[in-house]
């Protein structure tokens, strides 16, 4: 259910750059439909490329519920329900299982810097507290919080953790993660530049920047990284290599949102602190989408 492309989704708002600009759900739904035409296997909604930080409470599971109406049961809907606080996490998490999601990811706590033993406490209360499936999410370029193989290894022994968001670009990690959890134990990229040789060192599949502009192509990359075809699976990613890096030549969701935008997918508007692409990197970004294609 949760191997190849996975879109990490924008959540599409008015245009406008403010602190409370509004969402448009008009939009949400478009792009939705465009990711099951374009062959994306799952969709992952309110995750940090939907903009979570800058939500309310009541906004994200407003978007989650309405994720999973559009739906309709024919892409998977996981869940982004991390938060920095245990009990924040726990809300959230039972939100996206009234609402009927699929999955749950939970991004390590950000800012406090918790421990190992803290951050094992954490997801085990959650788990624990919430029976629904839920995915790991290590990302320490934005949270300055590692979690550790051996903490995930640890984890991975609770039945409803069912696997990992590995966004280190380290992969020997992979290896060291997959050679000690059980066979069905999920390993998901989160790092679009190294997703190729991620699958292909075992991985499961990724939770995609990329995939919200070059849907199809991310899938197909996908499919041949997870059969062993690796030379199929590199001719297309070398045409997404410039997009993997320029769609971070800002904050992400940043160049992503621009790039929507161009596509004429979603209006531009964006939530403060995040500000809509400065204008000095417009024409190379433009350049880039050209490269790669999909304009």
């Amino acid at each position: 259910m949760f191997t190849g492309s996975i879109v990490a989704i924008v959540t599409p708002m008015q245009a406008g750059v403010a602190p409370d600009t509004a969402l448009d759900f008009k939009a949400l739904e478009q792009l939705i439909e465009f990711h099951i035409e374009q062959g994306t296997t799952a969709i992952v909604a309110v995750g940090t490329t939907g903009e979570s930080a800058t939500l309310t409470e009541d906004e994200h599971c407003e978007v989650i519920k309405k994720t999973v109406k559009i739906t309709k049961g024919r892409i998977p809907v996981i869940a982004g329900t991390g938060a920095n606080s245990t009990i924040e996490a726990i809300s959230l998490t039972k939100c996206a299982k009234e609402v009927g999601v699929d999955a749950c990811l939970l991004v390590t706590p950000y800012y406090n810097k918790p421990t190992q033993a803290g951050l094992f406490q954490h997801y085990k209360v959650i788990a624990e507290t919430v029976n629904i499936p839920q995915i790991l999410y290590n990302v320490p370029g934005r949270t300055a919080c590692d979690m550790l193989p051996e903490t995930i290894i640890q984890l991975a022994s609770i039945d409803n953790i069912i696997g990992v968001k590995e966004a280190t670009g380290d992969l020997g990690r992979v290896k060291e993660i997959r050679e000690s959890t059980h066979d069905d134990f999920l390993l998901l990229s989160g790092d679009d530049e190294t997703t190729k040789d991620f699958i292909l060192a075992g991985g499961d599949g990724v939770i995609s920047v990329t995939a919200n502009v070059a849907p199809k192509k991310m899938h197909e990359m996908c499919i041949f990284a997870l059969r062993g075809k690796a030379d199929e699976a590199n001719k297309i990613n070398e045409t997404l290599e410039c997009l993997h890096k320029k769609l971070f030549i800002e904050s992400n969701p940043i160049p992503v949102k621009w790039a929507l935008n161009k596509l004429g997918l979603i209006q531009p508007g964006i939530r403060l602190p995040m500000t809509w692409l400065a204008q000095s990197f417009e024409e190379e970004l433009l350049n880039t989408m050209k490269q790669a294609g999909i304009v």
